[in-house]
């Protein structure tokens, strides 16, 4: 038997991580590979029966996930970004939430034929858009800040929200409709009873996360327990709000969530980073045990009543409860159509319905075994559909970026403002940051887009639109903030996307591999340096453009110019940009425009030339 688990647990976990992968790779949402994976190892090939290898221990463990999954949820809301679209937000998770509750049970019940105490919960459980999806589906659709906003806090509060209503209505259908003798007073003990869910797990949430940010502020944790700290004290949360009210301790653990975002922690960014690989692994084994629980039989009973269910909520519910729900509230038309049409559901409606759908079906509720099943189609048909349309609509309606290929120019000197100004006539979107006016004169007169201020302070994420950024240029003359600036965004764009200037003096092998750990990519190459750029400026250097073609490669390039040139960037034709020295030089095409700096009189025979040390790698126009 334990050899049995071992192995089942190492399956799931490498088809979990496998799944994610490819989904990387195929540019597709993960839950798609992951529902299929699951599938395919369940009911499928029969690799996996987790109710029977798991047992009575399958639903903690699913619970006990979920409620990491939300609480790390809570920990990417920021409250600026409540502030910008706080009366849309509230009238989603509220007016919202009970519009799509009603209508969904009802097409439930007169469409589908399901009971009504199925079809309300199918109802409660269809209210939830899971972020574990759609929080990816932002990040690669690259929306505005506003638009982002709206779907990432509707989605993270009607999660707990959302369990917490289909848990009522578990509740009132199995326990206070059959033992208490008017309905009316059933529904007032349910009324009451939300109340206080929602009263003890808003108290309780917002007491640990504050008790955990004065714990870390004061330094009563050690670094390296900090998160191990807080993840057994969201464990224990959950557990004690639910011995109050049932599943009202998701909702306490999202709170907790967001209070600890917003109370300036120090090390914020490690604790989220963490967080995230936890929830990474959780997801991948979660959906993947609960997709392998469905039976083939039951997949065989839904029916063209049950498409047209899933059509009606996915078509005319979802955006008939927006439209209703934001009237008045002066949100644009666009924002509307875009959030009416995306909202996928994710693990939290996937492991209610799993938790919910065996004890009724345990208790003759008439078409309790379809519920689970219904819910994955609902989760399978909104992933593929809102992911796979989530971009294109976006940049449609003019929400997002459409070349999310930008760059943000981190210093603004002479030679980075002129490059900035080449970049921007070649399409490429970018940002100039420095701290000084003066210093961004000549690009403000160039017509470029500037911020001034500290990039690194925490007030850049409510002041500056960052979603058509996918590449950071550190350039100022100070080494150590460069550092800084390209360690504050590796973990966000990637760390082959953040650049930087090479250090005045590296002067041995070890310091060099001490520093490639803590600083970003070297821009260009190893010898030029701040000193070097500015030197050359003045002497004449300009950046300079060249496009390929089909009579005119990169070969013909290199023949064309002086070793003296130094190599900058490539932009596709595609109008994607690659800097040096990651740009691939093998694979250019004609269509292809290479950026270089070089002297007036770049056009020459190429020569090699012993006296300077730039590498093959940094020729260039």
């Amino acid at each position: 038997m334990e050899a049995n688990l071992t192995l089942t647990f190492s399956l799931i976990i490498v088809l979990g991580i496998s799944a994610q992968w490819l989904a990387w790779r195929m540019h597709i949402p993960a839950i798609v590979l992951l529902l299929m994976a699951g599938f395919a190892a369940g009911p499928v090939l029969g690799w996996l029966n987790p109710a029977q290898e798991f047992g009575q221990v399958l639903p903690p463990l699913i619970a006990l996930s979920v409620a990491i999954i939300l609480f790390e949820g809570g920990l990417n809301l920021q409250w600026h970004e409540y502030k910008e679209a706080g009366v849309d937000v509230k009238r989603l998770v509220s007016l919202g939430l009970l519009l799509t509750w009603i209508l969904s049970a009802a097409a439930a019940h007169f469409i589908a034929g399901l009971s009504w105490p199925i079809a309300t919960l199918f109802g409660a459980i269809s209210v939830v858009t899971g972020p574990t999806v759609l929080m990816p589906l932002l990040k690669h659709a690259r929306l505005q800040r506003h638009t982002a906003a709206l779907l990432k806090w509707e989605g993270i509060i009607n999660d707990p929200l959302g369990a917490l209503l289909a848990i009522l209505v578990f509740e009132y259908w199995t326990v206070w409709y059959w033992t208490i003798d008017s309905p009316e007073h059933s529904v007032l003990t349910v009324l009451g009873n939300l109340s206080l869910g929602l009263l003890v797990a808003t108290g309780s949430g917002i007491a640990l996360g504050y008790l955990l940010s004065w714990a870390f502020h004061r330094e009563h944790v050690p670094e390296f327990l900090k998160s191990p700290v807080m993840l057994g004290a969201v464990l224990l949360l959950y557990v004690a709000v639910n011995g109050v009210q049932e599943e009202a301790g998701l909702l306490a653990v999202t709170v907790a969530g967001v209070v600890v975002a917003n109370q300036r922690l120090r090390n914020i960014e490690e604790l989220r980073r963490f967080k995230q690989y936890i929830t990474l692994v959780l997801v991948s084994v979660v959906f993947i045990v609960l997709t392998a629980t469905i039976e083939l039989e039951v997949l065989a009973k839904l029916d063209w009543h049950s498409l047209a269910l899933l059509g009606t909520v996915i078509f005319l519910v979802r955006p008939l409860s927006v439209y209703l729900s934001t009237l008045g509230t002066g949100m644009k038309w666009q924002e509307k159509l875009l959030i009416a049409w995306i909202a996928p559901r994710g693990i939290v409606a996937a492991s209610m319905a799993g938790l919910l759908a065996f004890p009724l079906t345990q208790q003759g509720f008439g078409g309790a075994d379809q519920l689970l099943p219904l819910i994955f189609a609902l989760i399978a048909a909104t992933v593929i559909l809102h992911g796979l349309t989530i971009e294109w609509l976006s940049r449609l309606l003019g929400l997002a970026s459409r070349n999310p290929s930008g760059v943000l120019i981190v210093g603004a000197t002479p030679w980075s403002i002129a490059l900035a100004r080449l970049l921007k006539e070649l399409g490429v979107p970018v940002i100039v940051n420095d701290t000084s006016w003066h210093h961004l004169h000549s690009a403000r007169m160039s017509n470029l887009k500037i911020y001034r201020g500290q990039i690194l302070s925490e007030t850049v994420e409510s002041s500056l639109e960052l979603n058509e950024i996918s590449h950071v240029l550190a350039v100022t003359a100070n080494d150590a903030y460069n550092a800084l600036v390209c360690t504050r965004f590796a973990p966000e764009l990637g760390q082959n996307k953040v650049f930087q200037l090479p250090s005045l003096s590296i002067p041995d092998e070890e310091d060099k591999i001490f520093a490639r750990t803590v600083r970003g990519r070297i821009a260009f190459d190893e010898s030029t340096q701040y000193e070097d750029f500015m030197r050359l400026y003045y002497h004449g250097w300009e950046f300079r453009k060249t496009q390929l073609t089909e009579e005119y490669t990169y070969q013909d390039y290199l023949q064309d110019h002086q070793q003296e040139t130094i190599l900058i960037a490539v932009v596709t034709k595609y109008g994607q940009v690659r800097f040096h020295p990651l740009a691939d030089l093998d694979s250019l095409q004609a269509g292809d425009i290479v950026i270089s700096f070089g002297p007036p009189d770049t056009v020459g025979s190429f020569k090699e030339n012993k006296d300077l040390k730039y590498s093959y790698s940094s020729l260039n126009t």
